[in-house]
């Protein structure tokens, strides 16, 4: 077998050019008010800028790392469904998903894109539709991200589950693309954003999926949860206790061809458990970096969020290494297949 492409399916561009969060707080500064700006063409960014922001930081941390490519969408927090209206995100996610764009041009052979949804409370799904398929149609994204609280912490959407997402869910089968489920920032004060909001997400989201039967309407749908699964893998003989009671399929066959989770899981032990725990064939290697954990463990001496350093210290064998590193990533995401194998990098 040969050496595994190191892919991480979750990579956030938290370091855009200050240019960046300068015109979307004149936007915010504006919803009342949006005759008086910013337009759109006022955000000048060169690719200058865009390649110091990506080689200092994250394309530096892949080389010393050892990662070779990255799907990379806007910083989750910065997606904000909460704020404004529908026109306010569709302004903000066409200019977040084409500098992920510009910078997988710039760095063809290290990131490949992944959108960001308009999403805006209240509205309905197939207003994002169209910014999808411009994304995967037009940009080459390989992947979505899908906020199941557009409220910012107040869950004033409807479950995942329910029809209302039904014309979102019939387009990602279409188009071959998987969402990672993804919340933004919270704008309750009981949830902090990356510590409760985040993790609360990830288990509410499975939770929602199994409480239903969304995955006989839509077999081939593929849902990614991202930070380990929240309290899934913790609680695993909880949830298949609940869909027993049910009379639900076992988790195996009630939802484990649908959805995945991810590695951004910052410690040692709770990798052990994930891969222990959750199928090898449903984890997927990512690290979320310059991401929520950016500092230093006290107790290993490494960045916490440098979690390839517990995939290779794990109880695994070769071929499961190389499943979570590229072959699950491969077959999650068919257009990120695509897309290897048109540059002679075959599976």
């Amino acid at each position: 077998m040969r050496d595994s492409l190191i892919i991480d399916c979750h990579g956030h561009y938290t370091t855009a050019p200050k240019a960046l969060e300068d015109w979307r707080n004149r936007q915010i500064a504006n919803l009342n008010t949006p005759e008086l700006g910013p337009k759109v063409a006022e955000l000048k960014i060169s690719d200058d800028e865009l390649r110091e922001s990506i080689q200092s930081n994250q394309l530096r941390l892949m080389r010393e790392r050892g990662a070779d490519l990255t799907i990379f969408s806007p910083r989750a927090s910065f997606m904000a469904h909460h704020i404004g209206d529908l026109k306010t995100s569709q302004t903000w996610a066409a200019i977040c998903n084409e500098l992920c764009h510009r910078v997988a041009q710039l760095f063809p052979d290290h990131f490949i894109g992944a959108a960001m949804l308009p999403q805006s409370p209240g509205a309905d799904i197939r207003t994002s539709i169209a910014e999808m398929e411009k994304c995967v149609r037009e940009y080459g994204f390989v992947g979505i991200n899908l906020n199941p609280d557009p409220s910012g912490g107040h869950w004033t959407a409807p479950p995942l589950s329910d029809r209302s997402w039904y014309p979102l869910y019939e387009k990602m089968v279409e188009l071959e693309v998987p969402a990672m489920i993804h919340v933004s920032t919270s704008c309750n004060a009981c949830f902090h954003t990356t510590g409760a909001h985040y993790l609360n997400a990830d288990t509410t989201a499975f939770m929602q999926c199994l409480t239903s039967d969304l995955f006989k309407d839509f077999p081939t749908l593929k849902f990614l949860i991202p930070h380990g699964g929240g309290a899934v893998p913790y609680h695993w003989g909880r949830f298949r206790g609940l869909a027993q009671e049910m009379k639900k399929p076992l988790l195996e066959e009630h939802l484990l061809n649908n959805i995945f989770f991810d590695t951004c899981v910052y410690h040692q032990p709770g990798i052990d458990l994930l891969t222990r725990v959750i199928p090898v064939g449903n984890v997927l290697f990512a690290s979320e970096m310059i991401g929520a954990v950016r500092g230093i463990d006290p107790q290993t001496g490494h960045y916490y969020d440098d979690t390839k350093r517990y995939i290779e210290a794990a109880a695994l064998s070769r071929e499961e290494r190389h499943q979570i590193y590229e072959g699950n990533a491969r077959r999650v995401y068919p257009r990120l297949d695509a897309a290897l194998n048109a540059k002679g990098l075959t599976a």
